[in-house]
């Protein structure tokens, strides 16, 4: 019993450690980028290094050039027939988790102070669209047949990740507007891997709240892709559970344990749902997406960031809910109710698709083998963007 406290102990004390943990390879690149001044050039030439086949762009400053060397490859712990598998399950399943990531995940991570505190520091709260495209075009991209792989483009898009957030944590502790010996460090490696368990053990018990099947091995494979994308984007290894079991009590002890109201964090999901609102045309469903927020997050969540409540369509999504399971259960059967379902999976990777930033559109990059599959089910929310 004794041995058992002391590891418990200890693991605890490692995963405070992560709150004053940075990403000292990217942070490394953005300080000597900024003592340079050559952030707008390196901006400019990423632009355009989108593609894992590509070659390292020649006009780079070496520094940087030698972190996107460094960072090229997974790490030689992973298991690329268990990627592959993953992609089967986002063929099928893709519609759903880019559903539930974007009704329950991203309110999830608003549920903690900290992460939502910087997000107020980068100007980012009223930004919803971008944040939310950002992560839909991550997940897509992860997703990919093989997203370390030749055609895929999933390496560059881990690999700027990084420097974003290094970007962020350098602006943020030179501001003056955080405290590191209280707060720990902005996007610390902590709140890297509280995000993680958030899109992957989260999204997982978000689609099965709403009705979605998802099997054990469909969902190991589904978080195992998770975790090698952690390594790539610096969390330590050692910190990641090799389970999804072992995820998911940390997930409770280390994630939901931090969830909490914020000023933040209300006006945060406020916008998010302001968002989702102006996506479905008319009046006549307002009020849909926060039920369906409702029922996709806790309870004390969604009144902790002042989810509104409707009678009327808290019942019809609890309704919708119920049908989605009868639904789910007859799909293998059914051509009807797998149309159904997918077309009730797909409507907000649609509006995704759809979202406007001053007008203009805001385009989902979808990969060429996942969009021919998507759209020989009838199921590619593409579609909508022509």
């Amino acid at each position: 019993m004794r041995s058992t406290i002391i590891q418990v102990s200890e693991i605890h004390n490692a995963l405070e450690e992560l709150k004053f943990q940075g990403d000292p390879l990217a942070d490394a690149v953005v300080a000597e980028l900024v003592s340079s001044g050559a952030t707008e050039v390196v901006n400019e030439v990423l632009a355009h290094f989108r593609d894992n086949d590509q070659p390292i762009p020649e006009n780079l400053p070496e520094p940087v050039r030698r972190y996107l060397v460094v960072t090229d490859d997974p790490p030689g712990w992973a298991d690329l027939e268990r990627v592959a598998n993953a992609y089967e399950f986002f063929v099928d399943d893709g519609v759903h988790v880019a559903s539930v990531l974007s009704f329950g995940a991203m309110v999830n991570c608003y549920a903690q102070p900290r992460p939502s505190r910087v997000l107020s520091l980068t100007h980012r709260l009223n930004q919803p669209h971008r944040r939310l495209s950002e992560t839909s075009q991550f997940v897509l991209n992860m997703m990919a047949p093989s997203p370390f792989g030749s055609g895929g483009s999933f390496v560059p898009t881990i690999q700027k990740t990084r420097l974003i957030h290094a970007a962020v944590r350098h602006f943020i502790t030179r501001s003056g507007r955080w405290d590191v010996a209280a707060d720990g460090v902005p996007l610390c490696q902590q709140d890297m891997l509280g995000a993680l368990l958030i899109f992957s053990v989260q999204v997982i018990d978000g689609m099965r709240r709403i009705g979605i099947s998802v099997t054990e091995r469909e969902a190991e494979d589904y978080y195992y892709v998770w975790r090698v994308t952690g390594a790539m984007l610096g969390i330590p290894a050692e910190a990641m559970p090799e389970t999804l079991a072992e995820a998911q009590v940390l997930n409770a002890e280390l994630v939901e344990a931090s969830y909490g109201p914020s000023p933040e964090g209300i006006e945060l999901t406020r916008n998010l749902l302001r968002l989702y609102e102006d996506m479905i045309p008319g009046k006549a469903f307002d009020g849909v997406a926060a039920a369906v927020v409702r029922q996709v997050v806790d309870p004390e969540v969604a009144d902790w960031l002042e989810v509104p409540r409707s009678r009327v369509w808290g019942r019809a999504v609890g309704t919708g809910v119920r049908l989605m399971r009868l639904l789910e259960r007859a799909e293998d059967r059914s051509r009807t109710a797998t149309a159904v379902l997918d077309k009730a999976g797909s409507l907000l990777l649609g509006g995704s698709v759809r979202t406007l930033t001053n007008g203009q559109p805001t385009a989902l990059t979808i990969p060429a083998e996942l969009r021919e599959k998507w759209l020989a089910a009838g199921v590619c929310p593409a579609r909508a963007a022509r």
